[in-house]
């Protein structure tokens, strides 16, 4: 598990303490929850009903800050969709997540925060913490392809 692909994360849970430690991206997630191994050490599988978002963080001294950004104040300006999330306990928070179904995981969703210079660089959404899931936006669609301007009609072959 402490290998190189290891990423630090902040497993945030309902009701409970969150718990900080490490995840290997490609298999983090299993059948029956997340498994992430604690600072302590300790190999632990958290069942999906139990947390509410894993936070891939950049450090972990950067936990105690201020409250962080949940909504986009404006339209974001990456490609992806804009999603807006609504947890079981109330809470609202808007993502950005990636405009390829290919990429959703079965058991949740992975999407950028509103504010990625924060400490959280992205998140892991179970889809059993989700009351509702809106889209909101369709950003920089691959359908629409851009108008190129035709070449004048009078120009000069290169090579004549």
């Amino acid at each position: 598990m402490p290998s190189s692909t290891s990423k630090k994360v902040l497993v945030k849970r309902f009701e409970r303490e969150p718990v900080p430690g490490f995840v290997n991206p490609a298999t983090f997630l299993k059948p029956d929850g997340v498994e992430v191994l604690n600072t302590a050490g300790a190999l632990l599988l958290i069942p999906y009903s139990e947390v509410k978002v894993v936070c891939f963080v950049r450090d972990f001294q950067g936990l105690s800050r201020g409250p962080e950004q949940k909504v986009f104040h404006a339209r974001p300006r990456m490609e992806g969709l804009w999603v807006r999330m609504l947890y079981r306990d109330g809470e609202t928070m808007d993502g950005l997540l990636a405009n390829n179904l290919l990429e959703t995981e079965p058991s949740g969703f992975t999407v950028i925060p509103p504010n990625p210079s924060s400490n959280n660089q992205r998140l892991f959404v179970p889809r059993a913490a989700l009351k509702e899931f809106h889209v909101l936006a369709v950003i920089g669609s691959p359908l629409k392809e851009r108008k190129r301007k035709p070449a004048p009609e009078k120009q000069m072959e290169m090579f004549e």
